[in-house]
This record gives structure tokens, sequence and C-alpha cells, in this order.
């Protein structure tokens, strides 16, 4: 299991860059998670890659 971490003053401002309202973010494990439109945005070697291409996305 990969562990972790995101400082939780940067956790509190990321927001979905593909929704229009920027909404924010949840961690979950070793990737961001935006409910409003479900993209799941990776975290490569401790930062968060917020690109709607790099992102997958629930059905």
């Amino acid at each position: 299991m990969v562990a972790c971490s995101i400082d939780e003053k940067l956790l509190k401002i990321l927001a979905c860059p593909a929704c229009d309202d920027r909404p924010l973010v949840k961690l979950q494990c070793d990737e961001l998670v935006c409910e409003k439109c479900k993209r799941h945005y990776p975290i490569e070697d401790g930062v968060p890659v917020m690109l709607p291409e790099k992102a997958s996305k629930e059905e």
C-alpha cells in the first residue's frame, strides 16, 4: 500500500479544474477525487497532478 500525505493547507485549496464551479477534492489514499464529477486525480511522488487529461473517471 502506498503511503500518501498532502499538506492540509494545500488540500483545502485544491479544486477540480474540470468543473465550472471548481468544487474541492477529497484525498482517497493515492489520489484526489472530485465528488461532483467523480474524476480521480493521481498523486505522483507526493505531488497532485490536477490535469483533467490525466484523471480517470468513475463510470
